[in-house]
Order: structure tokens, then C-alpha cells, then sequence
């Protein structure tokens, strides 16, 4: 009887142990994610560095005032806007089913950039003097948190939601939605990775509106 109790184990069981072990190296792993976490957002932010001061340390007087002029254009989403009267115009039934998918699609876009992402980044817009853009560049500063970029965001939201009625401008409006993000970078507002997520967002956004407006109705849907 004593033999038996001396080979009986002792302890907890072998699965609380396991437990135990894997409890305490739980902090651990998540020190371990929370620092390689914080060392890719600030070699991000070292990237997003270079390459604004790459972009303004360039020489580039004949795309200076072209791509100033169209900054500015995109101001407020005017350019879309314009874009947009003319498809409903110009463009028949198709053209203004389009337009009113670009429409929708920059109102939501604008709600959730501006009140959304900006709101919850706060991130302070580039130092322009410091890396000396030169001014035949430059556009006014805008006061609104610099992460992501709107003028991209809303670029692109408008040009995936009225790709998904008329396929055929898709491309042209994408690579003007990505000349415009551009801008933001030459002009010294943004940068990069403001414009690569802002652009990411409006697709997102654009995709998800053109679906939503393109999708076939049910018989009857109307009446009732």
C-alpha cells in the first residue's frame, strides 16, 4: 500500500501543467508581437521619410505646375464632380447610372475618411520647409490630420463604383485617381502611405458601392 502511494503522482495533472506553461508564455508572445508590431510601423514611418524628401530633393519643373493645378483641381472632390455631370450628360441611361454610383460613392467615402480614419489617426501633415518643396509646388496646407489622404480615397472610391456600370473607364479613371494621389506626395501634403491607404480605402469603399447599386432587383421588389 505504501509502495503505491509512493508511485501515485503527485501535483496537478499533466494537462493543468500544460496549461500553467502556456499561460505564462502568453505574455511573453505578446511582448514579443507588440515589439515587432512597433518596429514595422516605424520603419514605415522611416520609408514614408525617404521617400517624401526623395520626391521633393527631384528636380521636376515641367510636371510641377500640371500636377499643382490638378491637386487643386481634386480639391473638395470637384474634379469627380465634373467628371460625373458629364457622364449624366453625355452618356445616356448607363452613363447617368454611373455617375449616381461615383456620387454615392464619394459621399460615403467622404463620411467615413474624414469622420472615420483622420478623426482616429491624427497624424500631423509633412514639414514642407524642412525638406524644401519648392514652392512653384505647393498647394495651401491642409488643417485636417494627414493620414489617410482624402483626394486619393475619394479617387478611387468614385472610380471603382462607376466601374461597375461602365467597365470601359475604369482604367483611365483609376490612373487618374492614382496621378491625383501622386499630387498629394509632389505638392508636399501627404505622404506616401497616407496616399497608399487612402487609395486602398476608396477602392474598398467604391467596390463595395458599385456592388451594392449594380446588383439585379427581384421581380416585384418594386412594387412592394
Amino acid at each position: 500500500m505504501a509502495a503505491e502511494e509512493a508511485r501515485r503522482p503527485t501535483g496537478p495533472p499533466p494537462g493543468e501543467r500544460l496549461a500553467g506553461r502556456l499561460a505564462a508564455e502568453e505574455p511573453r508572445r505578446q511582448r514579443i508581437r507588440r515589439t515587432k508590431a512597433i518596429t514595422a510601423l516605424t520603419e514605415l514611418g522611416q520609408l514614408d521619410l525617404a521617400i517624401y524628401g526623395a520626391v521633393a530633393e527631384t528636380p521636376t519643373p515641367t510636371l510641377d505646375s500640371p500636377l499643382r493645378r490638378l491637386s487643386r483641381l481634386a480639391d473638395r472632390s470637384r474634379l469627380w464632380l465634373g467628371i460625373a455631370a458629364a457622364m449624366a450628360a453625355l452618356g445616356g441611361q448607363q452613363g447617368r447610372r454611373a455617375a449616381g454610383a461615383g456620387l454615392v460613392a464619394l459621399a460615403v467615402d467622404s463620411a467615413v475618411v474624414n469622420v472615420g480614419f483622420k478623426l482616429a489617426a491624427r497624424r500631423r501633415r509633412p514639414d514642407r520647409d524642412s525638406v524644401r518643396v519648392p514652392a512653384l509646388r505647393q498647394v495651401p496646407m491642409p488643417d485636417s490630420a494627414s493620414f489617410p489622404s482624402g483626394h486619393a480615397a475619394s479617387g478611387f472610391a468614385f472610380a471603382n463604383a462607376v466601374g461597375q456600370t461602365l467597365p470601359t473607364v475604369a482604367a483611365p479613371l483609376r490612373l487618374l485617381a492614382s496621378v491625383v494621389g501622386y499630387s498629394r506626395v509632389h505638392t508636399g501634403v501627404h505622404y506616401a502611405g497616407d496616399v497608399v491607404m487612402g487609395a486602398t480605402i476608396g477602392a474598398s469603399i467604391g467596390d463595395l458601392v458599385g456592388w451594392g447599386l449594380s446588383r439585379p432587383r427581384r421581380p416585384g421588389a418594386g412594387a412592394r
